[in-house]
């Protein structure tokens, strides 16, 4: 059974501030010259206030930020602008704030096929893994949510053995709520990272973070938890 470190905060915005500047922190003590560096997003409520205390604390950091490359941890097979686009919300509360360029932003594109958007992700970061001198691709930071069901990214509870296995960096998936259609990383992906944050928001979770800390947890969190040496929960639900 992986290790989590659970970090407790009063509310929603207090722990926001506090995964950012633990983030913008963690950025800035990395080595000069240590290239760039590449963080997996997701969406949910907690997060838009993340994305602002990024902002918000941002200035003496800009540098650090320089080098770091946008990725997504899940994406909704919608068009970009769709108000449903993960990407859309951080293009209008992060990216844009901070004029973030293009190149350091790697959408997934949902407006495609679900396979050919999988494909063309998992494309995009392999390329990325190979310009830095990798065969494949480790994650430096993935952030996740957390629904009130444990799941995260858009790997949901029920899934087959053999889902939950596949390797695929991302994967098309057909979610129990809508959107339906969206891409996901793998577990593989989560789990190989070097570290994962999970911002949890909401007394609704209670029952699924339960069970995610849990040596027996079923839900799709503990099987995150349980494949990795250490995950560091953010949360506002007092367990």
């Amino acid at each position: 059974m992986g290790k989590s470190e659970i970090q407790l905060h009063p509310d929603p915005e207090a722990l926001a501030a506090a995964a950012a500047r633990q983030w913008l922190e963690e950025l800035s003590s990395r080595a000069p010259g240590s290239g760039p560096y590449s963080a997996a997003l997701s969406g949910g409520r907690v997060t838009t206030a993340f994305f602002r205390s990024i902002v918000d604390q941002s200035e003496p950091y800009l540098d650090a930020l320089s080098d770091v490359h946008y990725f997504w941890a899940d994406e909704r097979c919608v068009p970009p602008d769709d108000p449903e686009s993960n990407f859309r919300m951080a293009q209008e509360l992060l990216f844009g704030s901070l004029g973030i360029s293009e190149n350091r932003i790697h959408r997934i594109q949902g407006e495609l096929s679900p396979g050919k958007a999988a494909e063309l992700a998992m494309r995009d970061l392999r390329n990325f893994g190979e310009a830095r001198g990798e065969t494949g691709h480790r994650f430096d930071m993935v952030f996740l949510g957390m629904g009130e069901d444990g799941h995260v990214a858009s790997l949901f509870p029920g899934e087959s053995e053999e889902a939950v296995d596949d390797p695929a960096l991302y994967r098309p998936v057909v979610a129990v709520k809508p959107p339906p259609n969206r891409i996901t990383l793998g577990y593989d992906a989560i789990v190989s990272a070097r570290a994962v944050w999970a911002l949890i928001s909401g007394e609704g979770k209670r029952t699924a973070l339960e069970q995610s800390i849990a040596a027996n947890g079923s839900v799709p969190f503990s099987e995150v938890i349980r494949r990795r040496d250490q995950t560091r929960i953010i949360t506002d639900v007092a367990l």
